[in-house]
């Protein structure tokens, strides 16, 4: 499954030397909200010229239950979709996270792709987007954790799309002003972090 999400082409940010954001699309359900969301964030994402924002969609890469036998953090990684999975990664500077609620948790395609990687994810920002009857709150706080443990720095601005105010009928996406408001204080957030740490990289 591919997705219909295209990557924006590269910007002032990027030949400036400006972070990566990689916008992660964290579900691959059929018919999920997802993409729209993701594709949201990405219009106003494109607005800023201090970072790069490119989607990331989990359908094209299409990982199975993890397979690795050595645990991540050795940083030995033996199949081709493992290397695929890290190589992309691994060019981004911060991420920003588009996640459902699923049984009061993430889904388990997005912790199954996050728990493939370490040195990867190890040292960047992160901001999220959830959606879901309560915005996804649960969800979100533990994708908080699970990155935590990968030395990722969670922002605070999280974005809380509701089923109720934000989808028409549950189902087109309407976003309204509170959450659009919520993007742009959030990707502040995860630009100023991803350059501090960018910054701080360099001068080791």
């Amino acid at each position: 499954m591919r997705s219909t999400i295209q990557p924006p082409a590269a910007d002032q940010a990027e030949l400036t030397g400006g972070p990566k954001v990689a916008i992660i699309v964290g579900s691959t359900r059929p018919g999920r909200k997802a993409e729209a969301v993701a594709a949201w964030v990405h219009g106003l994402a494109a607005r800023r010229d201090d970072a790069t924002f490119e989607v990331v969609d989990l359908a094209d890469y299409p990982l199975p239950h993890l397979d690795e036998p050595v645990p991540p953090r050795a940083g030995h990684y033996g199949n081709p979709h493992t290397h695929a999975w890290a190589q992309k990664i691994g060019a981004y500077d911060a991420y920003v996270f588009v996640t459902p609620e699923y049984n009061a948790s993430v889904p388990g395609v997005l912790k199954n792709a996050i728990d493939f990687l370490y040195a990867e994810w190890n040292g960047k920002a992160a901001g999220f987007v959830g959606y879901g009857i309560q915005g996804a709150t649960r969800a979100v706080e533990h994708l908080r954790q699970i990155l935590g443990d990968l030395d990722v720095v969670a922002v605070a601005t999280t974005v809380a799309l509701t089923l109720a105010d934000d989808f028409q009928d549950h189902g087109h996406f309407t976003p309204s002003a509170v959450p659009t408001r919520n993007v742009s204080l959030m990707l502040d957030e995860v630009v100023a972090q991803a350059t501090r740490r960018k910054g701080a990289g360099r001068s080791l």
